[in-house]
């Protein structure tokens, strides 16, 4: 299978995950949330909350679309790795706190998604590649 189809085929599954959370997720999310949120604000950098949530939460549905893929080793480093190319993005990139447009937060969120479904596919080639030699 090319690149291509299987970024198709990751973007098809991605469509077919439902992010309905039960009340008692949507309330756990606000009990982890708000001791963040206070954290920011406290250090004085309460504008990085939004970026650092948005990180972390296209990393967790990337790992939800490619869940086939968590037995092997060599995804969670990917993961671990992207996590920390994350952290000079949030930190050198002058985000705002100012109101900024739904659909500009989901299309930066949707392109940093498609750019980890693709890097996966890329070292899923090849650590298959190296697998049958």
């Amino acid at each position: 299978m090319s690149l291509s189809d299987d970024i198709r085929t990751d973007v098809a599954a991605a469509k077919k995950i439902r992010l309905r959370l039960p009340w008692w997720g949507i309330v756990s999310a606000i009990i982890v949330g708000l001791p963040l949120l206070w954290l920011f604000d406290h250090a004085g950098r309460f504008n990085l909350f939004l970026p650092t949530f948005n990180s972390v939460a296209v990393l967790a549905f990337a790992i939800a679309v490619k869940k086939n893929l968590t037995r092997h080793v060599w995804f969670w480093v990917t993961m671990s790795v992207l996590a920390v190319l994350h952290i000079p993005l949030i930190l050198f990139v002058p985000w705002t706190t100012k109101w900024v447009p739904a659909i500009a937060i989901a299309a930066l969120d949707s392109g940093d998604l498609i750019v980890i479904l693709s890097i996966v596919s890329v070292i899923g080639k090849f650590m298959e590649s190296g697998a049958t030699e």
